[in-house]
């Protein structure tokens, strides 16, 4: 049975994780068996707790108690579990997103690329893109249109970002991934090792010599990871170089590029596997 203990002031040391904490001091890279994550509103923390992710500790607003919150909290053990009105929680800054509920949880160990792949047929790579809110849009789109993974450069945005949950509506929890760079260097040996599982790589860039997202071979690949570019600058031309295709999304209008979030459905949907 969960530890319900109530808070009236905002300013109480219980809340500290939930309000004053870092993205760095949950991530807690020097001790990353203890690193955590916070999951806001009882649809994603659900879906948290069904991917398998440890429960810490959940803040609640009090209505919600015996409320909608009630079957989670059934499922998450003696564990704290802080409840305060509606006034106290609004200081904590967008709580109003949150559905009246969020929940810390520890960090699992990452898979490695291999898990990550082994079964996939198709894969996206995110190459350095840094803001919370692409990353978790771009997993939504992922899990909606039929990836099977997704690998990551360190410089990317961490998947269990507060706002990166978010955005992604849980689905972090439902598609494998993993950073690459501590097993392997990109693009130089993973794109052979990517080969070597027997992926073909196509880069997502507006060149000159490249195939439209269109383009029939694509779809006949039987395993396929698209890769995609950091806001702005999109692909290192070294990364373009090393894929096996380089593949656009034709523009009209005078309109030079779309939102890597943006991107990344399209490439989705026109190169999964029929």
């Amino acid at each position: 049975m969960a530890n319900i203990m109530e808070i009236h002031d905002f300013s109480a040391p219980e809340l500290d994780i939930y309000a004053r904490w870092t993205e760095n001091q949950l991530l807690n890279r020097k001790d990353p068996e203890n690193a955590m994550f916070i999951a806001e509103s009882p649809k994603v923390i659900q879906t948290a707790l069904d991917a398998g992710y440890e429960p810490l500790s959940c803040l609640v607003e009090k209505k919600h108690v015996e409320g909608q919150a009630a079957h989670i909290l059934a499922q998450c053990g003696d564990i704290p579990v802080y409840t305060a009105e509606f006034d106290v929680l609004t200081q904590l800054t967008g709580f109003g997103l949150t559905r009246g509920m969020l929940c810390v949880m520890r960090r699992k160990n990452l898979p490695s690329v291999e898990e990550v792949c082994r079964n996939a047929r198709r894969i996206a790579i995110l190459e350095d893109v840094m803001n919370p809110t692409n990353v978790g849009a771009i997993f939504r789109s992922a899990a909606a249109l039929g990836m099977d993974g997704i690998l990551l450069t360190s410089a990317s945005s961490n998947p269990l970002y507060r706002r990166a949950i978010r955005v992604s509506m849980g689905t972090v929890f439902q598609i494998p991934w993993t950073f690459m760079d501590s097993q392997m260097s990109w693009p130089e040996s993973a794109v052979g090792r990517l080969h070597d599982m027997g992926f073909k790589i196509a880069a997502m860039a507006l060149d000159d010599n490249s195939v439209s997202i269109d383009d029939p071979q694509l779809v006949r690949e039987e395993k396929l990871a698209i890769v995609l570019g950091t806001e702005g600058d999109g692909l290192a031309a070294g990364t373009i170089a090393d894929c096996d295709y380089t593949v656009k999304i034709p523009m009209y209008h005078g309109v030079d590029s779309l939102n890597v979030a943006a991107a990344s459905a399209v490439a989705f949907w026109e190169m999964r596997r029929r």
